[in-house]
Parts: structure tokens; C-alpha cells; sequence
């Protein structure tokens, strides 16, 4: 299945929540959601049809998938990863998509949104542990050093900015150092790191069916 490429506030709109695809502006009254509540094709309609239970499975694996930008094999293989894991499945499914390096990127605030930060680690100005990696579904590891390459650093205007700016509050298993552009995995995210509304349970159902 290609990349999703139209308007990523459509994306929002069905899914009924923010999925802050938009950096800045999902946090503004021009936001979509905000501004046209109703799902894409829904104009002048006021609510939302009654789903089924299936249906409520597939919409919240729909809108963590699409939050987090994964393509729909990606996201199946991600979660076929987290069963096999020690612990909870649903819980360990939201720790694999934090720790992917375009998320990580987002969240120590060197990108604005997800897509953004998924751009950014491909074009290569990332580096993790010093060496270049422009995989965006890249699993970093407790201990992991991210940083933005020196060329980019003093050549893009937004890192210059990020460097003269107040540091911006990362998740607690994350530390950045704005100066230097400089971040580090300091632990495994929790379920209480996870900012989105997200019912993961319904997922692993969607799956055991």
C-alpha cells in the first residue's frame, strides 16, 4: 500500500482526535478538528453513525497507525513484534512505536511533527551514536545518543533557531540538550509517557480476532 499523501487533516477528521500531524497548527484554533468536528463527506451532519465493536477495533488501530505513520504491514509486523515480548502486548506495541527514531526525533522536539521528523531522518541529518541513520522505523535502545549532524546544524534555519530557543519539554525517558542538539534514551517508555488517547486494548483484540 503507498504513503498516504493527501491532507493529513482528513486524517484527523475521521478519526475524531488530534493526531498532530500539523506541528504548530494543531494546537491553534485553525486546526480541522476544531474547526470541522464531522468526519471527510460528513458536511452538516452533527454526529457520528453508531459503529460496531469490530469497527471500533479497526478505527483505533486506524488512528495509532496513522498517528504514528506507519504503512498497514508495518504497523501488523510492529504489533506481531510486541506479542512476542515479555509483558503486556498492548503496552509494549505503544514502547516499539515511541522508540522508532522518527518518533523520537519528534519528541525531543527537533522536528515539529511526526511527518516532519520522518523527512528529517531520511534526508540524513540525523545521527544516532554519531553514525548516520536515515531509517525512520530505526528502534533506538536505552543509552542511545541522538544528535543532528553538523552540517545540518548550522546550515538549516531550524535547527539554528532550536539552538537559541527555551528547551522544550521531552517525556521523561528522553533528555535534550538544546545547545548542542544533542537528546538521549535514558530508559523504556511508560504507558503514562503516552500523550495521545489511546485504547490499546482494543488493538490486541482487533488482532486475536
Amino acid at each position: 500500500m503507498a504513503r498516504y499523501t493527501d491532507s493529513v487533516c482528513r486524517l484527523c477528521r475521521r478519526e475524531g482526535t488530534k493526531l498532530f500531524l500539523k506541528g504548530d497548527r494543531c494546537y491553534s484554533p485553525k486546526c480541522s478538528v476544531v474547526k470541522r468536528p464531522t468526519p471527510p463527506g460528513m458536511a452538516g451532519k452533527n454526529r457520528r453513525a453508531k459503529i460496531s465493536e469490530y469497527g471500533l477495533q479497526l478505527r483505533e488501530k486506524q488512528k495509532v497507525k496513522r498517528a504514528y505513520g506507519l504503512m498497514e504491514r508495518q504497523f501488523e509486523n510492529t504489533f506481531r513484534r510486541a506479542e512476542r515480548m515479555k509483558g503486556k502486548t498492548g503496552e509494549n506495541l505503544l514502547a516499539l512505536l515511541e522508540m522508532r527514531l522518527d518518533n523520537v526525533v519528534y519528541r525531543l522536539g527537533l522536528a515539529d511533527s511526526r511527518p516532519q521528523a520522518r523527512q528529517t531522518v531520511m534526508h540524513g541529518h540525523i545521527l544516532v551514536n554519531g553514525k548516520k541513520v536515515d531509517i525512520p522505523s530505526y528502534t533506538v535502545s536505552v543509552g542511545d545518543e541522538i544528535s543532528v549532524r553538523k552540517r545540518s546544524a548550522a546550515e538549516i534555519d531550524r535547527f539554528k533557531e532550536l539552538r537559541e530557543s527555551e528547551a522544550r519539554m521531552v517525556p521523561s525517558w528522553l533528555t535534550m540538550d538544546n545547545a548542542n542538539l544533542v537528546g538521549r534514551v535514558v530508559a523504556m517508555p511508560s504507558r503514562e509517557d503516552i500523550d495521545l488517547t489511546i485504547e490499546e486494548h482494543l488493538i490486541v483484540e482487533y488482532y486475536s480476532k
